[in-house]
């Protein structure tokens, strides 16, 4: 377990660095790193990226069994084009059931409790399975998504999952630079952006975005703006 000294003396080795060169030498050096991707622009464009630069590295996602139909066309698109095997993290059957069976299928509309309930279930859970016995996991996290995100460093320690290593590096793109590269690299991306979704979680907890209305709009958007996270970045 690295100290807060040793973050940041890595954060002030590599945060300078390129995306691409970023992820190359800090797969280096902590091989037991993987990709934790929800398919969305930020991860795919990931994908492209250790594909070319470290293709051995552990992609896995978290099927939380509520996915739009488009999310898992984008990913057997991914997996096919870079013939890469990705890691399906489920949640427990048993907890599912019992959630659904005592308080119905939309309980996560009820309020914040019950939806931080149903993340914790689908999400959180599911995580920590992912990344047991790792030293790293990189996400797709960039300041400018949300005010919950306006603080993101390259590179993190993260206290909520035994102190190992995040590393964010797009954490300083915008988002006009995440599709520049999807464009330019034809990287595979999910359709639903292409219908107003910037942002893409369960089906029942996106919608589209109006015009105007920030990129994380359309996620829980029953909800207050610094409340909109699942509780897997959780500081």
């Amino acid at each position: 377990m690295l100290s807060n000294g040793d973050i940041q003396k890595l954060n002030e080795t590599y945060s300078g660095k390129p995306a691409p060169e970023f992820l190359k030498e800090v797969l280096a050096k902590f091989p037991r790193t993987a990709l934790a991707s929800s398919f969305g622009a930020e991860d795919v464009v990931l994908i492209d990226m250790i594909a070319k630069v470290s293709p051995q590295t552990r992609i896995f996602t978290l099927d939380t069994g509520r996915l739009n139909e488009e999310t898992y066309d984008v990913m057997e698109r991914v997996r096919r084009k870079y013939k890469l095997s990705i890691e399906s993290y489920f949640p427990e059957n048993a907890k599912v059931e019992a959630l659904e069976r005592t308080k119905g299928f939309y309980s996560f509309r009820e309020s914040i409790e019950n939806r931080k309930e149903c993340c914790q279930i689908r999400k959180v859970e599911p995580l920590k399975r992912a990344l047991a016995g790792l030293e790293g996991w990189i996400t797709g996290l960039r300041r400018d998504q949300a005010v919950t995100r306006a603080k993101v460093q390259k590179i993190e320690k993260d206290e909520a999952h035994g102190g190992i290593i995040k590393f964010n590096p797009l954490a300083d793109w915008a988002q006009k630079e995440v599709w520049d590269y999807i464009k330019a690299n034809q990287v595979p991306y999910n359709k639903l952006h292409d219908m107003g979704y910037p942002s893409i979680g369960c089906a029942p907890c996106t919608r589209a975005v109006k015009s105007g209305e920030d990129v994380r709009a359309g996620r829980w958007w029953w909800e207050r703006p610094e409340h909109k996270e699942c509780g897997i970045h959780k500081k």
